[in-house]
């Protein structure tokens, strides 16, 4: 199984961040007056960006790990042969 969970909730919650991030640079500030001056959009949007940039990074790093670990047991000859397969 070659999915790893941590890439697409990665990419959700990026998205999801960017858009929060964005909407609380752009919108009005008299909006957050009954929340004391808060703009909790532009706080929890980059809290739901730097976990979904986070997920991204664990997820990209498994993966790569993973492609190695996968080869590293290989013979010498094997590999000589996958790179040249790669390259073609």
């Amino acid at each position: 199984m070659g999915l790893d969970i941590r890439l697409p909730i990665g990419v959700l919650f990026s998205v999801f961040g960017i858009v929060l991030t964005l909407f609380g640079v752009v919108s009005d500030r008299t909006l957050y007056q009954r929340s004391l001056g808060i703009n909790i959009n532009l706080i929890w949007g980059l809290v739901l960006l730097v976990f979904g940039l986070g997920m991204l990074f664990l997820g990209r790093r498994r993966s790569q790990t993973k492609q190695l670990d996968e080869t590293a047991d290989l013979p010498s000859s094997v590999h000589k042969k996958q790179d040249a397969a790669a390259h073609n």
